[in-house]
C-alpha cells in the first residue's frame, strides 16, 4: 500500500510466545511520546503470562480486542472492529505462527496500513528457536524496522545474533537490553581477521562476517585494503568497468539462496568471465550507489586474479 494512502497506521509487534511483547507494549502505551487523543485499537492474537493493565488501557484511551483463532483473523473481523471503535491507529500484537508474510499480503480495511514492524526476541532462547524455526525467524525479520533482544547478557554471542538478523535485513535496527531494560553495547565486537594488516586477509569462512561488518562499521574499513574471493557477477545497470565479486548465502533454506556482495570498480572488469571465481585485492571506499539508492561500501580493485572456488561456497554468518 502506498504510504500516502494510509489513514490508520498499524504498528505491528511480533515475536514468539514469552518474548516480551506485552511488557514492551505496556511500557510503550504509558510513554508521553505515544499519546494521542483519539482511540487506539490494540489487537492481540495470543495470551501470555503477562496481562495488559485495564486501568492503563482506560487512562490512555486504548481499546483491547482479542482474536485468538487464526480462522477469525480476517478482513471482515478487522472491518467490524474498525466500525465498532473508529480508532485513529492500531497496535497489532501478532502471533508469528500465523505467518507474518500472510499478514503483510492480507487485505486490510480501507486506509489501514502497516507503518512499523518490531520483532521481540528472548535472547536466552534465540539459539533454540533459530535452530528449529529458522524459516519463521527469517519471515518475521525480513521487513522489520527493529529487532529487540530482551534479557540479553554479555555471556551470549550477541554479535552473532545481530549478524543473523542483519544478513536477512541489512537495514534493520537491532537492539539488545538486559532483564532490567538496560541497553547492551556490542559495538566493541571484534572480528576474526586482523584489521591492522597492510592488506586485510578475509578467509573464505569469514566472508559473511566481513560482508555484514563492512556495511555497519564504515570507520573500521574506509581506505583499508582487503583481499578475498568472490564469484564474478555483472549487471546491465552497471558500467562496463564494474562487477560484483559475490558469494552465495542461504538466509533460510536451500530454496532461498541469494548472492551477496558489493560493487567493484576495475578497468579490467569487462574481461572477467561472469560466474568465474577471482581473488580480489582492493581498497575500500564508501559511495552513493544509484542501484541501491544509498551509501554502500565500494571496492576499488588493485589486483584481480583467477581463483579456485572455496571448498564450501555457501556463506555462514557466525
Amino acid at each position: 500500500m502506498d504510504p500516502n494512502e494510509i489513514e490508520i497506521p498499524i504498528y505491528l509487534i511480533t515475536g514468539f510466545l514469552e518474548s516480551g511483547k506485552t511488557s514492551f507494549l505496556n511500557f510503550t502505551i504509558r510513554q508521553d511520546y505515544f499519546q494521542i487523543e483519539a482511540p487506539t485499537l490494540l489487537i492481540t492474537t495470543e495470551e501470555g503470562e503477562e496481562e495488559y493493565d485495564s486501568r492503563d488501557l482506560l487512562k490512555y484511551n486504548t481499546i483491547l480486542e482479542v482474536v485468538d483463532d487464526p480462522e477469525n483473523f480476517t478482513y471482515e473481523t478487522l472491518r467490524t472492529l474498525q466500525r465498532r471503535h473508529k480508532p485513529e491507529r492500531v497496535i497489532l500484537e501478532y502471533n508469528p505462527l500465523w505467518s507474518v508474510a500472510k499478514l503483510e499480503e492480507m487485505r486490510m480495511p480501507k486506509g489501514w496500513g502497516i507503518v512499523q514492524e518490531i520483532v521481540l526476541v528472548d535472547a536466552g532462547t534465540f539459539q533454540i528457536y533459530q535452530t528449529n524455526m529458522k524459516s519463521l525467524f527469517v519471515e518475521m525479520c525480513r521487513n522489520a524496522d527493529m529487532v529487540l533482544f530482551n534479557r540479553a547478557s554479555t555471556d551470549l554471542p550477541l554479535a552473532n545474533f545481530r549478524r543473523s538478523i542483519k544478513v536477512v535485513n541489512p537495514g534493520c535496527d537491532v537492539q539488545f537490553v538486559t532483564t532490567d531494560n538496560m541497553p547492551v553495547d556490542i559495538f566493541a565486537d571484534t572480528v576474526p581477521y586482523d584489521l591492522d594488516q597492510d592488506i586485510v586477509e578475509i578467509d573464505d569462512v569469514d566472508y559473511g562476517i566481513f560482508f555484514v561488518d563492512l556495511r555497519d562499521n564504515q570507520e573500521r574499513y574506509e581506505g583499508k585494503k582487503v583481499r578475498f574471493k568472490g564469484k564474478v557477477l555483472k549487471s546491465r545497470e552497471a558500467g562496463s568497468d564494474i562487477f560484483m565479486p559475490a558469494r552465495p548465502a542461504m538466509t533460510c533454506c536451500a530454496d532461498d539462496i541469494q548472492y551477496i556482495g558489493y560493487l567493484c570498480h576495475s578497468k579490467n572488469a569487462s574481461k572477467l568471465a561472469e560466474g568465474s571465481w577471482v581473488e580480489v585485492t582492493a581498497r575500500i571506499d564508501y559511495k552513493f550507489v544509484p542501484m541501491a539508492q544509498e551509501v554502500e561500501p565500494v571496492f576499488q580493485a588493485i589486483t584481480i586474479k583467477g581463483a579456485e572456488a572455496p571448498a564450501t561456497e555457501l556463506v555462514y554468518f557466525n
